[in-house]
């Protein structure tokens, strides 16, 4: 019996995709788990991967054209089909019926709805090799390049070849951040020319923020708290296990115990761990964190599953491995859809504070800022110490000024107390 290909719904959010790109061509075989197309959704470029075996009789959508979800793209002759025939069945409106759909099983703890059926099953594919910028030169092409002396310090313990990265710093000097993006994988900033302009038009994933950022900013009544941590203790003991850690070349960081600290408060606070659908809150008993990733053309928030069952250590590999995999755009469906809160953490970046956009149907969302030294006040003294801003927002439909307080106050006791992340 013939089986049509029809669009997935890839996210929540998602009403159709884009063809990118067809692997497969007409009148050619196609094996089960073959790749066969490329589709671009609200989040990513995404591989589409057959089910079934057969031949494909008919291409219904052309590369470039928008797709809604459920609709046929194509159609797979997988028996004793003649080709001919379904192609021209379907060139004359009359399609056959199709055979029943396979996907891809969404994880029964997700609290978003699963996908409708598919005949495929979308990954996303590994992004093109970027090309190289050229090196920074003068006007005339030979006058060295300017590199700040901490950018060139950092360059050479990491072994980066500053040929081969264009700064963004005055007159284009290569500066720290410079550096710092090209080792971390990230896009390095392109300059527009003086008296020249550039326009870029929005990609469905940048689109799809916009919208979505709009609707929960105008539609959902985010309040905001702020709260300071004292980390000292914490990076003391972030040293020590790091120490240990050393010979099996993991190197655990401050965000990984924050999110574990995220993790325990919201199981004692699950008033937070919670979704919205307008007239029911619905609490839940495991802890799927969403983590805010950039990505060139925009954020994505991969989900880590079930991290309160987790111990530092292996939070660390975990999100790593996430993180890694969605900038390369390689996660599964599941991997993206379920979190019942979301943090964002540009402590990285030297941000001291900022607030988040709430990332609906959460309630709530977590803006991390930098850990750095503070001037604070001890008894009668003045000391230095390592403090990080928190900042909590939150749905005042269904959280109160005093439970994300209480959410807070224990984040906080968690992170100036870290033995207790331990345990």
């Amino acid at each position: 019996m013939p089986v049509e290909i029809t669009m997935p719904q890839l996210s929540d959010t998602m009403s159709e995709g884009t063809v990118v790109k067809w692997r497969k061509k007409e009148n050619e075989a196609v094996k089960q788990g073959e790749i066969i197309a490329e589709v671009e959704t609200d989040k990513a470029t995404m591989e589409m991967e057959a089910f079934e075996a057969g031949t494909l009789a008919t291409i219904l959508a052309k590369e470039g054209e928008k797709v809604g979800v459920g609709k046929v793209m194509a159609v797979l002759a997988t028996a004793s089909e003649k080709v001919d025939e379904i192609r021209q069945k379907y060139a004359q409106g009359a399609p056959v019926k199709s055979a029943p759909a396979k996907t891809e099983a969404a994880e029964s703890a997700a609290p978003a709805t699963p996908p409708p059926q598919a005949t495929a099953v979308a990954t996303a594919p590994p992004p093109p090799a970027p090309s190289k910028p050229a090196a920074p030169t003068g006007d005339n092409g030979n006058r060295p390049m300017r590199v700040s002396p901490l950018a060139r310090r950092i360059a050479q313990d990491k072994g980066v070849d500053l040929s081969q990265i264009q700064g963004s710093g005055p007159s284009g000097r290569i500066i720290k951040r410079d550096v710092e993006s090209a080792t971390a994988g990230a896009p390095l900033p392109v300059r527009v020319g003086s008296g020249k302009s550039e326009i870029t038009e929005l990609t469905k994933m940048r689109l799809a923020i916009a919208k979505n950022l709009v609707q929960s900013k105008q539609t959902l009544p985010h309040f905001y708290e702020v709260i300071d941590a004292d980390v000292e203790a914490l990076t003391h003991l972030r040293a020590g296990m790091n120490k240990r850690l050393a010979a099996q070349k993991i190197k655990i960081s401050l965000g990984d115990f924050v999110t574990r600290a995220i993790a325990v408060a919201l199981l004692d606070h699950p008033a937070l761990n919670a979704t919205f659908d307008g007239t029911r809150t619905t609490r839940w008993g495991d802890v799927h964190l969403g983590i805010a990733v950039s990505v060139p053309d925009g954020l994505i928030v991969p989900v880590l599953r079930n991290v309160d069952q987790m111990d530092v250590k292996e939070i660390r590999l975990r999100s790593v491995d996430l993180v890694e995999r969605a900038r390369a755009q390689k996660l599964k469906q599941t991997e993206m859809r379920g979190a019942t809160f979301t943090v964002s953490n540009l402590g990285a970046y030297g941000v001291r504070e900022f607030s988040a956009i709430i990332n609906p149907p959460e309630v709530a969302i977590l803006a991390v800022g930098a850990a750095e030294k503070r001037p604070v006040v001890r008894g009668e003294s003045i000391v230095a110490r390592t403090m990080m801003t928190l900042t909590l927002s939150a749905d005042h439909r269904v959280v109160d000024g005093a439970t994300a307080a209480e959410f807070l106050a224990t984040l906080k006791e968690l992170l100036e107390e870290p033995g207790m992340l331990l345990a």
